[in-house]
């Protein structure tokens, strides 16, 4: 068993977060993943949430992510997202205003459940972080 993961968090149009973990949780359809070193080959499908990453030297950082992908193979952990965002990144105010604005666009409209669910996440990510 190796000490450490390699970590990638990408989104659709930027890294986001590269480095060193000793343990990564991730929401899937599954429910919450924690993956540590050693773990078995997976692929699972990733939801609307937070993901966390311990370091080897005890730092935590946190990320708002959209639906995607969650790999892990040989110690090697890759989160594929069509958004993310670091919790140091997101405006608290402004992610509590958007939330009350798609609250306010209409619970029936898919649109506006999925940017209900994008901004909880993101408050999520700034208050787990904070």
């Amino acid at each position: 068993m190796a000490d450490a993961l390699r970590v990638e968090l990408v989104a659709a149009d930027r890294l986001v977060w590269s480095g060193e973990a000793k343990m990564v949780v991730a929401r899937t359809t599954e429910g919450d993943v924690g993956v540590l070193p050693g773990h078995a080959p997976m692929l699972s499908l990733l939801i609307e949430g937070v993901v966390d990453i311990q370091t080897p030297e005890g730092e935590t950082w946190v990320a708002a992510v959209a639906q995607g992908f969650l790999s892990v193979a040989n110690n090697r952990v890759s989160i594929l997202s069509e958004y993310a965002e670091m919790s140091h990144e997101i405006d608290l105010e402004k992610a509590r205003h958007d939330l009350e604005r798609a609250h306010a666009a209409g619970e029936n409209e898919d649109a506006a459940q999925e940017a209900v669910r994008h901004a909880e996440a993101r408050i999520r990510a700034a208050e787990k972080a904070s």
